[in-house]
């Protein structure tokens, strides 16, 4: 069989026949003032459930401000190098070290881009006699990361303590034989689920087993935990932590991201991770701005408040029509439905045409056939006007799909 044959037998059709309907373009007004969820796509204005701003912080006028300030300032070709190089600020230092006594870590190091941070640590931290233990829903970056271990790695079962121990006792047989070390590796909050990952279980497994842990919380810092410290303050296991990671691109709205952890793992990080030995460093209008997004992450409780605010009652909404959520227990929201990939790309378009709702669409070959996953992403932007809207819309659609409104040789009813 022909290659492209190939990929058009798995999108179910004609390559790009269902793809169309779901591509399109954002534009970006010049916003003034008002923080809001609603954005122009294909020229016209969405409720949009797929940004990454978890605390409204992308528009807001203090961040605005301080963007534009330090772009006038420096421009943005400063600083001109890598950090061991010329590429070292006063104020890249301050950050990272801010942002690591804000996660409950000694030291801090910033990172040019989360996903290739991510898969710089995992290359950086093990050789071929150590061994990785990770999630089987892992992120793509970690994935990807764990893919180039020279060593063995393990999966275990989605947040299953059971496979976890498993794969922990065959690990500790072979690095007993290797005289290697087990790097164990998971999410605070799974991005696609929204379930947290069992980090204090994990933890508690340490008395009986020799491993370190690494935490990928992408969605989990700013939002999680009582002062938003991340998932692992929620859960309460901080000092069980040994290498915590998050990113400037969910609750900051930015670009970059940072790995925390004791002073001499970040010294041995920031001296070997390729990824960023050999970049250059982070801009100074990105760094000078990401210091203003983390003063108001910590001073501004009241806006990771309304992200809450707008979660649970979109969640429990949701629930009360008879929506299936799966088990989030975080702000991330899947809506779990059944239905063909034709009848999927129908209902998003139908949402995104008719409706004017924007959300990620989820289907074959991320998840199983036959299921769909529209996912949302509450912020503290969204209004719970937006939420009853959403709801309403839910619901239409919802019956429309039962109906077999989205089937291919009903399409024209649509």
């Amino acid at each position: 069989m022909d290659l492209f044959d190939k990929i058009s037998k798995n999108l179910g059709g004609p390559i790009g026949m269902h793809q169309k309907w779901s591509h399109g373009y954002f534009s970006f007004p010049k916003l003034e003032g008002e923080i809001s969820a609603h954005m122009m796509f294909n020229g016209k204005e969405h409720l949009v459930w797929s940004l990454n701003n978890y605390l409204g912080l992308a528009n807001h006028p203090e961040v605005r401000k301080a963007d534009a300030q330090a772009a006038a300032d420096y421009g943005m070709a400063y600083p001109m190098g890598a950090r061991m190089m010329s590429g070292n600020t006063k104020y890249h230092e301050s950050l990272e070290q801010g942002l690591a006594e804000f996660v409950g870590m000694e030291a801090g190091f910033l990172l040019n881009y989360g996903y290739q941070g991510m898969v710089s640590i995992i290359d950086t931290l093990v050789d071929r006699n150590d061994v990785i233990v990770y999630d089987a829903e892992s992120h793509a970056c970690i994935i990807d990361g764990v893919r180039l271990h020279m060593g063995k790695r393990y999966v275990y079962q989605h947040n299953d303590m059971e496979s976890f121990e498993k794969q922990l006792e065959r690990a500790t047989k072979l690095t007993d034989q290797t005289g290697g070390g087990i790097l164990v590796i998971t999410e605070g909050v799974f991005g696609m689920s929204g379930a947290q990952g069992k980090l204090k279980e994990i933890v508690a497994l340490k008395d009986k087993y020799n491993f370190r842990l690494l935490i990928d919380d992408a969605h989990g810092f700013g939002t999680m935990g009582s002062t938003g410290a991340g998932t692992h303050e929620e859960q309460d296991c901080i000092e069980g932590v040994d290498v915590y990671f998050g990113t400037f691109a969910k609750s900051m709205a930015g670009i970059g991201a940072f790995v925390a952890a004791k002073t001499d793992i970040v010294a041995y990080l920031r001296y070997n991770m390729r990824s960023q030995t050999f970049a250059k460093a982070l801009p100074m209008p990105m760094v000078m701005g990401l210091h203003k997004r983390f003063e108001l992450l910590k001073s501004k409780p009241e806006l990771r408040e309304k992200l809450w605010t707008v979660a649970r009652t979109l969640q429990q909404g949701l629930k009360e029509r008879g929506f299936d959520i799966g088990n989030t227990n975080t702000m991330v929201t899947p809506v779990f439905l059944k239905g063909d990939l034709y009848e999927a790309t129908s209902l998003t378009r139908d949402l995104r045409e008719n409706y004017s709702i924007f959300c990620s669409i989820v289907v074959y070959p991320v998840i199983p056939k036959g299921l769909i996953v529209l996912r949302l992403i509450p912020t503290a932007t969204h209004s719970l006007e937006d939420v009853q809207r959403t709801l309403d819309a839910y619901s239409e659609v919802a019956q429309k799909l039962k109906d077999g409104v989205y089937k291919e040789s009903n399409m024209a009813l649509a």
